[in-house]
């Protein structure tokens, strides 16, 4: 495997798999990944899983349940088993595997990468048994189309609704605030702006952040609504129309969407998304004429992700190898698909990404986890990893250790590396020594 293939692999993708052939035309292999819909939905490993509205009809039936309980005076270990962390831990399973096995890491790295922009917790706000189905509704299926779709998506999910506390934001002059006494919570208006579309680089204000809140006003959730759970409830919106970074728009429903597209397809939207793709896919500290190339590219194209992403394969910075450092998850999803489990074996991957720091959807702030190498590379999280990575080996299915390096490394494989693995004592150690190898660590 040449430097260009094994470049396509470890940092466009999430690192070979020894089963998976690789590709003659490196290039042309990820071009593919950016063709037709999201492989993940197609491959009937979601089928069973809940719906948006599933999980808040679950959520419902918990705090109702629990309600119940406490009520009768009945403890509520061993006689409540709440239906929504069941649903997060099979969702968080089915979708680890998927980018394990996936045969299109290119696309799913693009999945993971736009949930992490759009971040959300799962301790926060109820959201348990829905940040699962707010990627596959709100992510998925529009990770090479327009941004604007995404970000209309996204806004409008119970998932955000719920973390970002606009389910309880009332307008204050609506039939419901008046009635109620209840307000206004900007945390949405604030975060789809700062966050999610224009930046800070805007220069927006504290009354565009007020504006925009009180457009959203009415976006909710009900669990009558099929798939994702999403009512709009015009008795809670803040009446007439408002101005946001200079443009008027109207009341409704409407007026909260005409403002999303607004925003989604700002210049400095542009800039913002430009900057944090290169960052992600090329250099901690982004290349400004990379930067540029990207930003052009979402321009040009109002938004199209797809063209962004093509564009992010003919910067000659991305394909210098080693110059960023996996995160946790990409790290262990690395290493699973460079060495699978022997048949059977499920490896609880859950409470690893707990132990190395990084645990699934529970990112500490809205602004999702951190993909610099500071933040990753302390004595201790690499101590963390080598543990694991050791207690991980005996699992692995037989397999030579040196195979498995030149499988899935190719080119970037040193040579004291090799010779390290090569006089191992165990195949159990020269796996571990692979791991923990600088050239696996990055990509």
């Amino acid at each position: 495997m040449d430097n260009i293939t094994a470049q396509a692999m470890i940092r466009f993708g999430l690192g070979a798999r020894p089963d998976q052939t690789a590709p003659a035309d490196a290039r042309g292999w990820l071009h593919s990944q950016l063709q037709g819909a999201d492989p993940g939905l197609s491959s009937g490993r979601f089928d069973d899983l809940p719906t948006g509205a599933d999980a808040l009809t679950a959520f419902r039936s918990d705090a109702m349940t629990r309600k119940q309980l406490q009520l009768a005076g009945t403890p509520l270990r061993g006689n409540f088993m709440p239906e929504t962390p069941k649903m997060y831990q099979a969702d968080a399973k089915a979708q680890l595997l998927w980018a394990v096995d996936t045969p299109s890491p290119f696309r799913e790295r693009l999945v993971w990468f736009w949930a992490n922009h759009f971040s959300i917790s799962v301790r926060q706000g109820g959201t348990l048994g829905l940040v699962g189905p707010f990627i596959r509704e709100a992510i998925r299926p529009h990770v090479t189309g327009k941004f604007t779709d995404m970000v209309l998506a996204v806004e409008s999910h119970p998932a955000m609704l719920r973390y970002l506390s606009n389910v309880g934001s009332v307008g204050p002059n609506s039939p419901a605030g008046l009635r109620m006494k209840r307000g206004l919570n900007e945390n949405l208006g604030r975060e789809c702006m700062e966050l999610h579309t224009v930046s800070l680089a805007a220069g927006y204000t504290q009354t565009d952040v007020t504006n925009m809140a009180k457009l959203l006003t009415g976006w909710s959730v009900d669990p009558n609504n099929q798939p994702t759970g999403f009512a709009f409830r015009p008795f809670a919106h803040e009446p007439g129309g408002q101005t946001v970074l200079g443009r008027r728009f109207g009341g409704g429903q409407q007026g909260a969407i005409d403002a999303l597209t607004y925003l989604s397809t700002y210049p400095t939207t542009y800039q913002a998304l430009a900057r944090k793709l290169v960052r992600h896919f090329v250099a901690d500290d982004p290349p400004a004429d990379a930067v540029r190339t990207i930003a052009t590219a979402l321009s040009t194209t109002q938004g199209d992700l797809g063209a962004a992403a093509a564009a992010l394969l003919t910067l000659p910075e991305a394909w210098q190898p080693g110059q960023k450092v996996k995160t946790p998850v990409e790290y262990v999803v690395s290493v699973l698909r460079a060495a699978p489990p022997q048949p059977g074996d499920e490896p609880p991957l859950l409470p690893v990404l707990n132990k190395l720091g990084q645990p699934l959807w529970a990112a500490p702030l809205p602004n999702g986890w951190s993909d610099k190498a500071a933040d990753w590379v302390g004595s201790d999280a690499v101590l963390s990893r080598i543990d694991w990575s050791y207690n991980y080996a005996e699992r692995v299915q037989a397999a030579q250790p040196i195979d498995v390096a030149s499988q899935t490394l190719g080119a970037h494989l040193r040579p004291q590396t090799a010779s390290a693995i090569k006089s191992a004592g165990s195949p159990q150690e020269g796996l571990t020594l692979l791991f923990a190898s600088p050239e696996f660590q990055r990509r």
